[in-house]
């Protein structure tokens, strides 16, 4: 059975009235602010994001529906009940009517407000809302003049969404946990791997089996559509994994001159990153000519297999070494002085071609290893946002109330 044939046969023919939400809620906002956290407080404090925050002490005691003043408008809800406190910049909806289930109306909203909110707002996006637009936002209400029939059909339709709700939740809960499973599955095969733990290894500094080299500064500013490749240093931990045969940007021709390029097998190297581990991340070139690289990166040249090396950057004991060299402060920054003291595992040391031949079999096992959890990276969140549309679409027709027009034909 189709959900709006289902609401079709809730309903059973009764009237559905649409009245301005003003009419059955009290809508007002908070006065708390940002200094009222407090990270060990009891009570939820409800702001202007999807994250609850905690207070040390309450504005309201009720059931009611919370949503942003700005920020995030027609995409947060949260649903409260007992007591909580109140940014001064989101809205409390708390129900004053008996025929209007709050859960219902809480459905509902996420359903239909953002629709009704950008439809009153210039431009494809709402800023910010005022009471009076929340008041508007028109409410069904099946079978008005029988209370107590309303309530029942209310609630049999938040019984269904409460518990498709629970499902949709479970399988993401599920997908996630696989997607994390596999990616930390992946990270212990390729440390393991690299430990070389039954085979004849020497684990060497990088500054002795090669050399550093800066890039030249670029900025986004700076991308066109046709000109000279060129890898950004935040593109290394956004855009990239381990290696790379092509860059996705590119720079104005006219810079050429300017620029510094790292040749092919080079592996390009964050000096710059938000995090410790962004912080040296690494991607082999492999492209069949030079590529510009920014000068917050360095090109490390060296004779060894690119894709090896940048595996071996990849591992816990090269995180946790190169962590040690990392200068904190606003950014985390690694200088060459400290990133030429890394060391990563050589194998056969003493045997150029069968060192060589060792890291292009551990490359081979890896890129199989790594396209595998790549391609589940990719599939598990499409999964999943698969899921969530499903569960949109299905809630959308479930609440796909008889507008007044219909109603009165």
């Amino acid at each position: 059975m189709s959900s709006l044939g289902f609401l079709e046969k809730l309903l059973d023919g009764v009237a559905v009235e649409w009245k301005p939400l003003g009419s059955v809620a009290d809508i007002g906002t908070g006065t708390s602010n940002r200094q009222d956290q407090g990270e060990s407080g009891i009570y939820p404090f409800y702001v202007r994001s999807k994250s609850i925050l905690r207070s040390d002490t309450f504005e309201f005691d009720e059931v009611a529906i919370i949503i942003p003043g700005e920020g995030g408008i027609g995409e947060i809800f949260h649903y409260a009940e007992g007591k909580y406190a109140l940014h001064q910049r989101a809205y409390r909806v708390r129900i004053t009517s008996d025929v209007v289930s709050t859960k219902f109306l809480y459905y509902f909203m996420r359903s239909s407000f953002k629709k009704f909110i950008l439809t009153r707002s210039v431009g494809a996006t709402a800023i910010s809302i005022r009471k009076p637009m929340i008041e508007g936002f028109p409410v069904p209400i099946p079978c008005p003049d029988k209370p107590k029939k309303s309530l029942e059909i209310q609630v049999e339709i938040v019984r269904l969404l409460d518990t498709f709700t629970e499902l949709t939740a479970e399988l993401i809960a599920e997908l996630t946990a696989e997607l994390t499973a596999r990616k930390k599955q992946y990270s212990h095969y390729r440390d393991q791997l690299l430990r070389f733990e039954d085979e004849e290894v020497e684990w060497k500094a990088l500054g002795e089996i090669g050399k550093f080299i800066r890039g030249r500064r670029f900025t986004k500013a700076d991308f066109v559509d046709d000109g000279i490749s060129a890898i950004h240093y935040g593109e290394i931990y956004t855009r990239y994994r381990v290696w790379t045969d092509h860059a996705v940007s590119k720079v104005r021709s006219d810079m050429e001159s300017s620029l510094r390029y790292a040749k092919p097998n080079d592996v390009v190297i964050t000096g710059v990153g938000e995090t410790v581990e962004d912080v040296g991340k690494a991607v082999a070139w492999i492209g069949d000519g030079e590529v510009a690289f920014h000068d917050d990166s360095y090109a490390f040249r060296h004779s060894m297999n690119p894709r090896y090396i940048s595996y071996a950057m990849q591992t816990a004991a090269f995180i946790d070494e190169k962590a040690k060299h990392v200068s904190r402060g606003k950014v985390n920054r690694l200088l060459v002085d400290g990133l030429a003291k890394v060391r990563i595992p050589i194998p056969y040391p003493n045997d150029v071609g069968k060192s060589l031949a060792e890291q292009e079999r551990v490359v081979t096992i890896l890129d199989k290893f790594d396209a595998l959890t790549q391609s589940i990276t990719e599939d598990l969140p499409r999964e999943i946002e698969l899921r969530q549309k499903q569960y949109e679409h299905y809630r959308d027709l479930l609440l796909n109330f008889p507008k007044q027009h219909q109603v009165a034909a």
